[in-house]
């Protein structure tokens, strides 16, 4: 048996949580011994590890990352809680507006030297979610790898620290060629480590799922269903949503609803321009739903309005259910779809935005063919997990 070790932050409900559920559900159990490393004990998606997968014991220290500085120090943990305060400061030097990656950088560089190892040795060591530290640095193994879910063309990291952190792994996996040449341009000097798998979905849980009988707002409403389930953040652009929304109102469409699955920093901002607007009636956070895809079932359309994407799942989940998909022009937005047969590509503006929603409002021979398309593709693809088991 090959001892296998996958780490990842935590359950919370999300598109990477739900492809690392999936990767878990399909992994070969035979041949490997897999232990699950979860920095957090928490959110609703832990009841879905697969039994396949053995949950360590929660490491106390690895906590500190999703609390505060002033709860860190409260906690306990006074030398992490200096090494965060280190590293909110030197990532206020940067010169980008979102410093959030490198401040990220800057707190596991400083506080790794009071954060516990694991003793057990490994075959493979898979780090699951950036930043890799605790793989690269924390755990004994005879092959490291570690997983790509971001564009790197979108943010700003610490190069040389990151570059010191990667050449620590064997291998580097993308979940799309757009993820990969973006990576690529960022670290030109890694390329011969990096490999696309994309993320594995099962159209047979997602089709079950959403079957569910669930409390569902959509379910009684009678005008058309747009939906979108993302993250209440900057880069999944729910922002640019509202806008618009405000745009389709403006034009007098008046028989549209727009329904959004998640939660998220950016709540608070996006509630004060759905008021703003007076949308309350025709834009509606549902909030964060265990399983989205009754949800997504009931709608007529769906729609990513991101400003950036690794690959998102949800549209290829809404693809299973056979949905009509309307994507922002994202740099690896070609990945996730074939523009014109199974979903739509708009450019990136508000105004495009709303273009899209109108003309698939209006042209339901167009809605139908893309659904078709859908219904007819093939999105299995548990046989990517074939590279991985090469690799190792």
């Amino acid at each position: 048996m090959i001892k296998v070790l996958i780490a990842s932050f935590d359950m919370e409900i999300g598109g990477v949580e739900r492809s690392l559920i999936s990767m878990l559900e399909h992994f070969d159990d035979k041949n490997n011994e897999i232990d699950l490393m979860l920095y957090r004990h928490s959110g609703d998606l832990i009841p879905l590890i697969p039994e396949k997968a053995n949950l360590l014991k929660e490491l106390k220290a690895y906590r500190t990352f999703r609390m505060s500085i002033s709860q860190v120090i409260r906690s306990g943990h006074i030398l992490i809680g200096i090494a965060r305060l280190l590293a909110k400061v030197k990532a206020s030097f940067s010169h980008v507006a979102e410093n959030g990656y490198k401040q990220m950088q800057y707190m596991w560089k400083y506080a790794l030297p009071f954060l516990p190892g694991i003793e057990k040795e490994y075959e493979i060591a898979i780090s699951y979610l950036w930043p890799h530290y605790f793989v690269a640095e924390k755990v004994s193994a005879d092959k490291k790898m570690a997983w790509i879910h971001t564009d790197f063309s979108t943010v700003e990291t610490d190069t040389r620290l990151d570059v010191r952190m990667w050449n620590q792994f064997d291998h580097i996996i993308a979940v799309s060629n757009e993820c990969k040449q973006a990576f690529i341009e960022r670290y030109p000097m890694l390329r011969a480590k990096v490999i696309v798998m994309e993320n594995i979905v099962s159209p047979i849980f997602i089709k079950k799922q959403a079957d569910d009988m669930i409390e569902n707002p959509m379910v009684d409403d009678k005008r058309f269903k747009v939906i979108t389930v993302a993250r209440l953040s900057h880069a999944k652009g729910i922002d640019r949503a509202v806008e618009a929304m405000k745009i389709l109102k403006q034009r007098g469409i008046n028989n549209i609803v727009w329904y959004v699955v998640g939660y998220g920093g950016d709540e608070k901002r996006i509630r004060e321009l759905i008021a703003k607007f007076q949308l309350n009636d025709c834009f509606i956070l549902l909030g964060k739903k265990l399983n989205p895809y009754p949800f997504m079932k009931e709608a007529d359309l769906y729609v990513q309005p991101s400003r950036y994407e690794g690959k998102a799942v949800t549209v290829r989940e809404a693809q299973i259910l056979a949905k009509p998909v309307l994507i922002t022009n994202y740099s690896t937005a070609k990945s996730q779809l074939n523009d014109g047969f199974d979903g739509i590509i708009c450019e990136q503006s508000i105004e495009e935005i709303a273009d899209g929603i109108v003309k698939l409002y209006k042209d339901q021979p167009l809605r139908e063919r893309l659904s078709l398309n859908c219904r007819e593709s093939n999105y299995d693809n548990d046989d990517q997990l074939n590279k991985l088991y090469q690799l190792m």
